[in-house]
């Protein structure tokens, strides 16, 4: 032992028992152990003074309880039931009483005293404990419950009346109202009971006590009267209060008197006053209805509502979501209720975007232009449509911005109800306060239609002087004249563009002029406009077009091969000029549009001419220059060599031998004996040529290049910033001794 504690024994053994106690059984063995209670032995009274003695023993132990705790009811109770038991009913009334002294509120106290009295039939008792305990306690409904079971067990029923008639003066809760109602239907006193729920009403006008109400009439087989109960508990309450149930409740009572109309209109008016929120169940109802009472026009007006409800429930959250608007809108006239649909659509404009920028407002717009179309081809009323437009017209800021569209569709309907002074005030103003291309044109084009040409002629002016540079303008403009017969005028407007200085898209100005001369069948003039363009700008589709053009011009010949020669000398002619201007991606797509004109209308003579021309594609490597001028890392990119540069160049004739050699190695025809002895013939001929190049940079970048098998030929070298065609570069030396040992073999 340490410290006088004794040490905890250790189980050495933690196997379980053989034999498990559940706890089942624990529980078992404890309760069958207990010892039983001691009783107290049974006392037999023999005679008068033994029981006096018994009974002053008992009320003297009562009255010291009573002593310590008066507020005690327990004791108060158990003291009036044991003299009840001793048949000393005037001691258990003044205990009673003593103890309504000490708690005249209890109602336990109230309530035994009156089932004393009324277990001994001594009714005038109980009736005076009741009114003293209403009086006391008047809003505790189980002394009025009590008093008036009493009072109808009696058969006292105007006894019972009239204690429901003090009861009611108090205003009870609607339980005890229908309690008096069914005390007056137990008698047959209909009218009563009738005038009970109309005062019920009046205290406690909750839907559903209405609706009780009703079921009650509906019970009597009084229909009208219930329906009138109905009716003026929704107006009664007013659609605040009305809560879906009300709704329900009258549908189905009209059903029950197969009133089919009746109950649908219930519905659709109950769905179209009640938010979703609040309507939830009369849904579900009313599509069960449609279900078994409707046909399919009752059940997709039931769809229709519920998609009604829904967007009115979004549009509370978001009011600017256009997007739900515009669903509205089209629900609404699937509906085809054209009051629903104006006021959709009048709440819907109302929402005006809060901020003034075009991009807020492009959805909102179409709001106004579909309530505008939608008055005009469906509801027929042009005056209402006239209206939405010019409202939406005057709303747009148009010093900000504008909608051509609005100004179009304005326009178009003027013209289609011949307000042809409209249709040009309408337009001319636009143009005048916010002028935009796209109005000018619309404009023209419906002044076209008109075959008003001299009023399209002053606006094409106005439109240039406008917006000189917009080279659309001019081609429509001369487009016009050419389309009228008058080819000088046309002729004098692109004469015009093309002068001009600033112009967007003058390749377009230029292209619709040649056009329009190769239309007129003018092809000196066409030629003579490919001339000037050509002074201007050498692009290779200039020239492929010119080429092209003289391939059809009827000056050159009747047939393709009178015209071939003259085209032929286009192509060459521009093959010079882009080789003078060392374009190689030009010369790439000349050759090539070259190729083809060849293949379709050449010889094979002119055509291996042209093919031999076509470069070959050579992948290079160059260093990248960083921000501050150093080289940072190498990037590959391709280059284009000419078969006339080759020429001038010879170096890099090497790349072609280098190119061989490998394709002659893949097909197994050299051994590798023969590549040792030919790489020591290609040092002593490298230094033989004396090229310039170092032995050992040489020898490196032969062998990197030995054994690759790339096309186009890759090249290995650096460009340092060099041009493209630089000759006696490293990377093409490297290979001469290669090219020379293929020769040699």
């Amino acid at each position: 032992m340490e410290g006088g504690r004794p040490r905890p024994t250790k189980v050495k053994n933690k196997n379980p028992a053989p034999v498990q106690i559940t706890a089942e059984q624990i529980l078992f063995e404890a309760n069958a152990r207990q010892e039983a209670p001691v009783a107290a032995p049974r006392q037999k009274i023999q005679d008068k003074e033994e029981l006096d003695e018994y009974r002053q023993r008992k009320r003297k132990g009562f009255e010291d309880a009573i002593r310590k705790n008066r507020n005690h009811v327990g004791t108060w109770l158990k003291y009036a039931a044991w003299e009840e038991s001793q048949f000393e009913l005037q001691r258990a009334r003044s205990i009673f009483e003593r103890s309504l002294d000490v708690d005249s509120r209890n109602q336990t106290l109230w309530m035994k005293y009156a089932e004393l009295e009324m277990r001994h039939k001594n009714v005038n008792m109980a009736r005076n404990i009741f009114d003293r305990a209403v009086a006391i306690l008047p809003r505790l409904d189980a002394f009025w419950y009590k008093y008036t079971l009493m009072e109808e067990t009696l058969e006292n029923v105007a006894g019972a009346r009239q204690v429901f008639e003090r009861w009611m003066q108090w205003e009870p809760p609607e339980e005890a109202w229908m309690a008096y109602v069914k005390l007056e239907k137990r008698y047959g006193e209909v009218e009563r009971a009738r005038q009970i729920f109309q005062r019920m009403i009046s205290c406690h006008p909750q839907p559903k006590n209405w609706l009780k109400w009703s079921k009650f009439e509906e019970g009597l087989g009084k229909i009208d009267n219930a329906r009138e109960i109905y009716e003026k508990c929704i107006e009664t309450l007013g659609e605040e209060q009305v809560d879906q149930n009300v709704y329900i409740s009258f549908a189905k009572f009209e059903t029950r008197v197969k009133e089919i109309e009746r109950a649908r209109a219930i519905y659709k008016y109950a769905m179209s006053k009640l938010p979703k929120s609040r309507a939830e169940n009369l849904h579900n109802v009313y599509t069960q209805f449609e279900k078994q009472h409707g046909g399919k026009d009752g059940i997709e007006d039931v769809i229709i509502t519920k998609r009604r409800v829904k967007y009115e429930e979004e549009l509370a959250a978001n009011p600017k979501d256009y997007d739900t608007w515009f669903d509205f809108t089209r629900l609404e006239e699937t509906a085809g209720d054209f009051g629903r649909i104006r006021d959709v659509y009048e709440r819907a404009i109302a929402q005006i975007p809060l901020i003034n920028e075009k991009r807020f407002w492009r959805r909102y717009i179409y709001l106004w232009l579909f309530y505008a179309v939608w008055e005009e081809r469906v509801a027929k009323d042009y005056g209402r449509a006239k209206e939405v437009y010019s409202q939406a017209l005057q709303l747009i800021p148009h010093k900000t911005f504008t909608f051509a569209k609005v100004w179009i569709m304005y326009a178009k309907f003027l013209i289609r109800r011949k307000a042809f002074d409209d249709f040009r005030k309408c337009l001319g103003t636009s143009i005048g306060l916010c002028p935009k291309p796209r109005l000018f044109k619309a404009y023209i084009e419906l002044e076209i239609r008109l075959k008003e040409f001299d009023r399209g002629r002053k606006l094409y002016e106005r439109w240039l002087e406008w917006a000189p540079a917009n080279g659309p303008a001019w081609i429509e403009y001369a487009k016009l004249e050419q389309s009228l017969g008058d080819v000088d005028r046309a002729r004098g407007i692109f004469e015009i563009a093309v002068g001009m200085e600033v112009l967007d898209m003058p390749e377009v100005v230029w292209k619709a002029y040649i056009d329009f001369e190769v239309a007129e069948e003018e092809w000196s003039n066409a030629r003579a406009l490919y001339e000037r363009l050509l002074e201007r700008t050498e692009h290779v589709k200039v020239w492929v077009s010119y080429a092209n053009f003289e391939l059809t011009n009827e000056l050159n010949g009747d047939n393709a091969d009178a015209r071939t020669p003259i085209a032929r000398a286009i192509f060459s002619r521009a093959y010079a000029a882009l080789r003078r201007r060392a374009s190689k991606e030009e010369r790439v797509v000349l050759l090539e549009a070259w190729r083809d004109f060849e293949s379709s209308v050449g010889d094979a003579a002119s055509l291996k001419s042209v093919v031999d021309r076509m470069p070959r594609a050579v992948k290079k490597r160059r260093r990248v220059e960083g921000a501050n001028g150093g080289s940072e890392a190498w990037e590959e990119y391709y280059d284009y060599l000419f078969p006339d540069e080759e020429s001038e160049r010879p170096n890099l004739k090497l790349f072609q031998l280098a190119h061989q050699w490998k394709e002659k190695l893949a097909a197994g025809l050299l051994d590798d004996d023969d590549e040792d002895d030919d790489d020591e013939d290609e040092e002593e001929e490298d230094r033989e040529d004396g090229a310039g190049s170092k032995d050992k940079d040489s020898e490196s970048k032969r062998k990197v290049a030995k054994g690759k098998e790339k096309a186009p030929v890759e090249s290995d070298g650096e460009s340092d910033g060099e041009s493209d065609g630089e000759s006696g570069s490293e990377e093409e030396q490297h290979v001469s001794g290669k090219r020379k040992r293929e020769d040699d073999t």
